[in-house]
Protein backbone atom coordinates (compact mmCIF):
# COMPACT_ATOMS: atom_id res chain seq x y z
CA UNK A 1 0.00 0.00 0.00
CA UNK A 2 1.35 3.28 -0.60
CA UNK A 3 1.58 6.38 1.24
CA UNK A 4 -1.16 8.04 -0.38
CA UNK A 5 -3.43 5.02 0.02
CA UNK A 6 -2.48 4.65 3.84
CA UNK A 7 -3.21 8.51 4.41
CA UNK A 8 -6.72 8.14 2.35
CA UNK A 9 -7.47 5.17 4.68
CA UNK A 10 -6.83 6.86 7.97
CA UNK A 11 -8.26 9.76 7.01
CA UNK A 12 -11.26 7.78 6.00
CA UNK A 13 -10.93 6.12 9.31
CA UNK A 14 -11.50 9.51 11.62
CA UNK A 15 -13.96 10.40 9.24
CA UNK A 16 -12.15 13.67 8.04
CA UNK A 17 -12.53 14.95 5.01
CA UNK A 18 -8.86 16.12 3.40
CA UNK A 19 -9.54 20.02 3.99
CA UNK A 20 -10.08 19.11 8.18
CA UNK A 21 -6.74 16.83 8.00
CA UNK A 22 -5.08 19.64 6.44
CA UNK A 23 -6.26 22.36 9.29
CA UNK A 24 -5.60 19.76 11.41
CA UNK A 25 -1.88 19.45 10.65
CA UNK A 26 -0.94 22.50 9.13
CA UNK A 27 -0.46 21.44 5.29
CA UNK A 28 -2.26 22.77 2.78
CA UNK A 29 -5.54 21.11 1.42
CA UNK A 30 -4.47 20.26 -2.41
CA UNK A 31 -0.86 19.09 -0.69
CA UNK A 32 -3.22 16.56 0.80
CA UNK A 33 -4.90 15.98 -2.08
CA UNK A 34 -1.46 15.20 -3.85
CA UNK A 35 -0.59 13.01 -1.34
CA UNK A 36 -3.72 10.99 -1.43
CA UNK A 37 -3.26 10.49 -5.48
CA UNK A 38 0.50 9.88 -5.20
CA UNK A 39 1.57 12.84 -7.20
CA UNK A 40 3.83 13.49 -4.29
CA UNK A 41 5.61 12.53 -1.46
CA UNK A 42 6.11 15.00 2.31
CA UNK A 43 9.13 16.61 1.47
CA UNK A 44 10.13 16.94 5.37
CA UNK A 45 9.75 14.09 7.74
CA UNK A 46 8.20 16.16 10.15
CA UNK A 47 4.84 16.19 7.94
CA UNK A 48 4.98 12.55 8.89
CA UNK A 49 5.02 13.16 12.21
CA UNK A 50 2.11 15.33 12.28
CA UNK A 51 -0.15 13.45 10.26
CA UNK A 52 0.48 10.33 12.06
CA UNK A 53 -0.44 12.47 15.49
CA UNK A 54 -3.45 13.60 14.04
CA UNK A 55 -4.77 10.44 12.27
CA UNK A 56 -3.76 8.70 15.99
CA UNK A 57 -1.33 6.16 13.79
CA UNK A 58 2.31 5.48 14.50
CA UNK A 59 4.32 7.14 12.42
CA UNK A 60 6.08 4.17 10.60
CA UNK A 61 2.20 2.82 9.42
CA UNK A 62 2.36 5.98 7.10
CA UNK A 63 5.73 5.20 5.88
CA UNK A 64 7.31 3.23 3.50
CA UNK A 65 10.77 2.68 2.16
CA UNK A 66 10.04 4.65 -0.95
CA UNK A 67 9.68 7.83 1.39
CA UNK A 68 13.03 6.64 3.22
CA UNK A 69 14.60 6.48 -0.19
CA UNK A 70 13.11 9.36 -1.30
CA UNK A 71 14.31 11.81 1.99
CA UNK A 72 18.09 10.04 1.74
CA UNK A 73 17.66 11.36 -1.82
CA UNK A 74 17.43 14.21 -1.29
CA UNK A 75 19.67 14.27 1.72
CA UNK A 76 22.94 13.40 -0.69
CA UNK A 77 21.71 15.04 -3.97
CA UNK A 78 18.58 17.82 -3.00
CA UNK A 79 15.57 18.45 -4.60
CA UNK A 80 16.27 17.27 -8.10
CA UNK A 81 17.64 14.31 -6.87
CA UNK A 82 14.50 13.49 -4.44
CA UNK A 83 12.40 14.30 -7.94
CA UNK A 84 14.97 11.49 -9.64
CA UNK A 85 14.24 9.17 -6.94
CA UNK A 86 9.99 9.77 -6.86
CA UNK A 87 10.09 9.34 -10.55
CA UNK A 88 11.98 6.12 -9.95
CA UNK A 89 9.32 4.76 -6.86
CA UNK A 90 6.50 5.81 -9.32
CA UNK A 91 7.85 3.81 -12.81
CA UNK A 92 8.24 0.85 -10.62
CA UNK A 93 5.01 0.75 -9.58
CA UNK A 94 3.45 1.32 -12.94
CA UNK A 95 6.08 -1.64 -13.87
CA UNK A 96 4.41 -3.89 -11.02
CA UNK A 97 1.06 -3.02 -11.63
CA UNK A 98 -0.68 -6.00 -13.07
CA UNK A 99 2.11 -8.10 -13.34
CA UNK A 100 3.08 -11.66 -11.96
CA UNK A 101 6.24 -11.29 -9.81
CA UNK A 102 5.40 -12.29 -6.03
CA UNK A 103 5.99 -9.58 -4.17
CA UNK A 104 9.64 -11.12 -2.99
CA UNK A 105 11.10 -10.49 -6.49
CA UNK A 106 8.62 -6.90 -6.59
CA UNK A 107 11.12 -6.13 -3.45
CA UNK A 108 14.44 -7.33 -5.55
CA UNK A 109 13.64 -5.67 -8.36
CA UNK A 110 12.96 -2.14 -6.41
CA UNK A 111 15.90 -2.90 -4.26
CA UNK A 112 18.14 -3.49 -7.56
CA UNK A 113 16.74 -0.55 -9.17
CA UNK A 114 17.79 2.10 -6.02
CA UNK A 115 21.09 0.20 -5.70
CA UNK A 116 21.42 1.28 -9.87
CA UNK A 117 20.29 4.55 -8.81
CA UNK A 118 22.84 5.32 -5.73
CA UNK A 119 25.39 3.91 -8.04
CA UNK A 120 24.66 6.16 -11.19
CA UNK A 121 24.63 9.06 -8.92
CA UNK A 122 27.45 8.34 -7.24
CA UNK A 123 29.63 7.95 -10.87
CA UNK A 124 28.13 11.03 -12.04
CA UNK A 125 28.97 12.95 -9.36
CA UNK A 126 32.69 12.00 -9.61
CA UNK A 127 32.50 12.15 -12.92
CA UNK A 128 30.78 15.86 -13.52
CA UNK A 129 31.35 16.80 -9.90
CA UNK A 130 32.65 19.99 -9.15
CA UNK A 131 35.61 19.33 -8.33
CA UNK A 132 36.14 17.56 -12.11
CA UNK A 133 34.47 20.78 -13.64
CA UNK A 134 37.27 23.64 -11.94
CA UNK A 135 39.99 20.69 -13.31
CA UNK A 136 38.42 20.93 -16.62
Amino acid sequence: MTFGEKLRLYRTEQNMTQAELAEKSGVGRNTINNYEHGKTYPKNRQVYSDLARVLKVDVCELKNEGEDFVFEAKAKYGTRGAAQAESLIRDAHALFAGGELSDADKEGVMLALQEAYWLCKKENSEKFGRKNKEQG
